[in-house]
């Protein structure tokens, strides 16, 4: 029982160690641009949602991003849902997992869990490999199942050389052998607003939090001034 539990110890630790080996680049997260928000809502919709889900977050959510129940249900809800509905999908865990061989993960949560960096790498990170079934592979996911659903605004790259396992500060090379519709610069600030958008949807008050926790430690600062001068006072004839 003792070398169980002294084993499970490091667990955290490999994990750490595996995700540190693959070199991650820095995403463009800011909660407080909320049109870089409300274009990586939009991508959000139109390339994620028919596979993912989101059943954590409702769609009237993004009115805390500048939009209304009207650009919501207009622009970024396609089927017959309400406003109020969260981002679930139709496709079911069943046909997933004869489709994919896997069922999509939830994307509620998945910048949480996999941190911002890990994301806006790994979708800048496919490249063309004719032996995986989707014809795709990924330098930070290996033999990853999904395919490379932005292949038609980055284009096709295919892996020129992959990176040092003994250097973390190497990154793969990639060659563009088929130009997308757009520019790299373009693709790079596409995925930087879905990611951006998925930082977010991971916790919505994340910035009402900090903010309250900046108010919560000036009161608890002032408040430890006054406890201070008020025992002095207490305690001044006793000492």
């Amino acid at each position: 029982m003792k070398k169980l539990l002294f084993a499970l110890l490091f667990v955290p630790l490999i994990a750490f160690g595996s995700e540190e080996s693959v070199h991650l680049d820095k995403a463009p997260v800011n909660l407080e641009d909320y049109a870089s928000l409300q274009r990586g809502a939009r991508i959000f919709t139109n390339y994620c949602l028919s596979c993912h889900s989101a059943n954590a977050m409702r769609y009237s959510r993004l009115e805390d991003i500048g939009l209304s129940k009207d650009q919501i249900k207009n622009n970024l809800m396609f089927a017959s849902a309400n406003v109020g509905d969260t981002m679930s999908i139709s496709m079911s865990p069943v046909n997933a997992q004869e489709w994919f061989g896997a069922a999509p993960p939830d994307l509620s949560v998945e910048a949480r869990a996999r941190t911002p960096d890990w994301l806006y790498t790994y979708l800048r990170s496919f490249y063309l490999d004719d032996t995986r079934p989707t014809g795709w592979n990924n330098t930070v996911f290996e033999k990853v199942g999904m395919p490379n659903v932005l292949w038609s605004l980055q284009g096709e790259q295919v892996l020129k050389k992959s990176a040092d396992a003994h250097d973390e500060h190497a990154a793969p090379e990639f060659e563009l052998v088929k130009p997308g519709k757009m520019s790299q610069v373009e693709y790079n600030a596409m995925v930087g607003d879905l990611v951006n958008y998925l930082t977010w949807m991971g916790e919505p008050i994340q910035t009402t939090r900090q903010e309250l926790g900046i108010v919560v430690m000036l009161f608890l600062g002032v408040f430890f001034i006054l406890a201070y001068y008020l025992k002095k006072e207490f305690w001044k004839d006793i000492h």
